[in-house]
C-alpha cells in the first residue's frame, strides 16, 4: 500500500467528522495546492539562483518568446503578464535601469514603442530558464515521463474546462 502523505490524513479525518460527505475534489485540490507551493518555493530558488525576480522573468521570457528580434509592443506585454499598463511601465523602466530591455520607436508607427531585449536580458533569461526547468524537472523526479504526459492532460483538460 502506497504511503499516506498530509492530504490522506485530513480526508480521514474530515470523513470521520462528516461521513455524509464526498471529499473526492479535496483530494484532488489539495493536493494541487500543496503542490503550487512546492512550485513556488522552488521557482523562487531557481530565480535567485539566476538573479531574476519572478516579475522580471515574465516579462523578460515574453520578449525571449517572441523570437528575433525580441522585442514587443507594451500592449502586447500587457496581454502577455496579465498586469495593468502603470505596473507594466514600471517593471519595464526597472528593466531598462537593470540594462535588461531597452526602448525604440516603432518604426512602423511613429507614436509607438517596442520594448526589445539586450544581450544582458537575453543571458538572464537564457539562465532563468534554464534553472527554472531544473528545478521542476526535481520536482518530477517520481513521476515517469508516461505519468507527466497523462498528468499535463488531465490538466490542460481541467484547466481549459474553467475557461483558461
Amino acid at each position: 500500500m502506497p504511503q499516506e502523505d498530509e492530504v490522506d490524513r485530513i480526508v480521514a479525518a474530515w470523513g470521520r467528522e462528516r461521513a455524509d460527505l464526498d471529499f473526492g475534489p479535496l483530494e484532488v485540490l489539495s493536493r494541487v495546492d500543496r503542490l503550487a507551493r512546492h512550485l513556488d518555493r522552488a521557482r523562487r530558488a531557481a530565480f535567485d539562483e539566476s538573479g531574476v525576480e519572478p516579475w522580471e522573468f515574465d516579462v523578460l521570457s515574453a520578449l525571449r518568446r517572441a523570437g528575433e528580434p525580441y522585442e514587443l509592443s507594451p500592449k502586447t506585454l500587457l496581454q502577455q503578464t496579465l498586469v495593468s499598463s502603470g505596473t507594466m511601465t514600471n517593471r519595464v523602466d526597472r528593466l531598462a535601469a537593470r540594462g535588461l530591455v531597452a526602448r525604440r520607436t516603432d518604426p512602423r508607427d511613429g507614436r509607438g514603442i517596442l520594448v526589445s531585449l539586450t544581450a544582458e536580458g537575453r543571458a538572464a533569461v537564457d539562465a532563468a530558464i534554464a534553472d527554472l526547468l531544473a528545478a521542476e524537472r526535481d520536482i518530477l523526479t517520481g513521476v515517469s515521463d508516461t505519468e507527466q504526459d497523462q498528468l499535463s492532460g488531465l490538466l490542460r483538460r481541467l484547466i481549459l474546462g474553467l475557461g483558461d
